[in-house]
């Protein structure tokens, strides 16, 4: 199983950082099947101030590629990711629509 960490920023705004988690205490159905049929097993989003850190832990037939293609091809997941940026905050070195950014990975004990 890989693991892969991205890192995103909210709006610095405690309104809209609430409204954000809300959110997710209830993910629409099928934006969770999008994930799993992914080949995403494990997911989980954590939170310092305004940054966010996701944790993915997938299996073999998981690719960011595909799962992306598949996100375009899907109005519920598109509805979703429109809302959400309403919250998100694009960290200073992505491209022009990149949301979610890959982190290197410096330690390991």
């Amino acid at each position: 199983m890989k693991r892969y960490c991205l890192a995103l920023d909210l709006a610095d705004d405690p309104a809209l950082i609430a409204e954000y988690e809300n959110y997710h205490k209830a993910v629409w159905p099928e934006i969770q099947q999008s994930i799993t049929g992914a080949g995403v097993e494990n997911l989980e989003i954590y939170r310092t101030g305004n940054r966010l850190f996701m944790l993915m832990e997938v299996n073999d037939s998981f690719s960011f590629e595909a799962k992306s293609a598949s996100d375009a091809a899907n109005p519920k997941v598109q509805e979703w990711e429109q809302l959400m940026w309403k919250y998100q905050r694009a960290l200073s070195h992505a491209k022009p629509g990149e949301k979610w950014i890959l982190m290197d990975k410096i330690f390991s004990l």
